[in-house]
């Protein structure tokens, strides 16, 4: 009989994704993985090369909600981004920051340097053959950038919301929105998740509103819990610079369907290639995400009102973007258009598998994840 390979896990130590992933190791009879900090690799990323050459799977985890690796980053990130037209701190700047909980400081050279340090874990991975990297590091990057993943699941037949790609000011995205005879456009920060960077842009006859997770604070820019809606035009215009200049996918807002009168929005997670877990979100407002108002639905209602036909096409959709990227699992967001006349793959994400609470046939998300990577 065969022994399971042990897992080696990259993720911030004591983060509640790698306790709940070391606790299904555990349930699963297996010994838990060894971690390597996030901050050990974007300092000193040769550390992997002390780990022996032999038999791992490895898991590569979310960086966030770590202080020191946000710091680490944007030092990594710094050289990049003096030639990308953001916003930039030195190293020394970084050293010298307060800490401030929710303060979006320069998110584009915080992506670039998370992108470097990417750059060397595949060099480190290359160097260790017989490691089973579960998520290819070149994978993770792609699905970090939401324009990238939205021209190639286009390509692919996947349908997803039609998009703008020149704007780089509020006024050039006036002027591209009456151009296609939008109202309403979704302003992403290209790398960013959990909704940060974030707003829900409409253009009126007589003026314009947005509906954000972003305030200004004295020293910059803060992600906060609560929405707020904008219409004061200097306002306005502030955010939408913000995020344009920083880099932004801008795709149409597209009615969505509803469930008992809220809109709603699904996380579907893929593992392996076949979706395996849903998370209905359902909101009174167009941002679904949990954590900004959001709740969950009911998973029987839903299954309910979803057309068959509908929800096996969705299903496929799902299926091609898992199979778009080199990673054992992918969470997929996806809509339903309004009366359930079609679907759209709103964007993937490497790390979208954070579903507590979550289980089907007995296993939680990880349990499930950990059976497959060992098949």
């Amino acid at each position: 009989m065969s022994v399971a390979p042990p897992f080696l896990l990259i993720g911030n130590p004591g983060n509640r994704r790698v306790t709940l992933f070391q606790e299904a190791l555990i349930r699963a009879g297996l010994p838990a993985a060894h971690v390597v900090a996030w901050e050990t690799v974007a300092r000193t990323p040769d550390v992997l090369l002390d780990l022996p050459d032999t038999e791992h799977c490895v898991r590569v985890d979310a960086a966030g909600e770590d202080a020191e690796v946000e710091r680490a980053f944007l030092k990594r990130g710094h050289e990049d981004a003096l030639t990308a037209g953001c916003d930039v701190v030195s190293p020394e700047q970084v050293d010298a920051l307060p800490p401030e909980h929710g303060r979006v400081l320069c998110p584009r050279q915080h992506h670039l340097g998370f992108l470097r340090v990417l750059e060397d874990l595949a060099a480190r991975f290359a160097q260790r053959p017989h490691w089973r990297v579960l998520s290819a590091p070149s994978a993770i990057a792609d699905l970090f950038d939401k324009r990238i993943t939205s021209r190639r699941y286009a390509a692919l037949g996947i349908p997803v919301p039609p998009s703008l790609e020149d704007a780089t000011t509020p006024e050039a995205l006036r002027t591209e929105m009456r151009a296609a005879g939008w109202r309403e456009v979704f302003v992403k920060l290209s790398c960013g998740s959990s909704a940060s960077c974030l707003a829900v842009y409409r253009l009126g006859r007589t003026g314009s509103s947005l509906l954000t997770s972003l305030h200004r604070g004295d020293t910059g820019w803060f992600n906060s819990l609560n929405l707020r809606r904008v219409s004061d035009a200097v306002e306005v215009d502030a955010v939408l610079s913000f995020l344009l200049r920083e880099g932004s996918h801008v795709e149409q807002a597209r009615p969505k369907a509803r469930l008992g009168g809220d809109v709603f929005d699904c996380r579907i997670l893929a593992v392996r290639g076949e979706p395996v877990f849903t998370v209905v979100r359902q909101s009174r407002h167009p941002i679904t995400n949990l954590h900004l108002g959001g709740y969950r639905g009911d998973l029987d209602a839903f299954h309910a009102a979803v057309p068959p036909r509908e929800w096996e096409a969705a299903l496929e959709s799902c299926r091609a973007v898992a199979r778009a990227h080199d990673c054992l699992h992918v969470g997929i967001d996806l809509m339903f258009e309004e009366f359930f006349h079609g679907h759209r793959v709103l964007e993937a994400n490497a790390f979208g598998d954070l579903l507590p609470g979550l289980t089907r046939d007995g296993l939680s998300v990880y349990d499930w994840e950990i059976r497959e990577a060992l098949r």
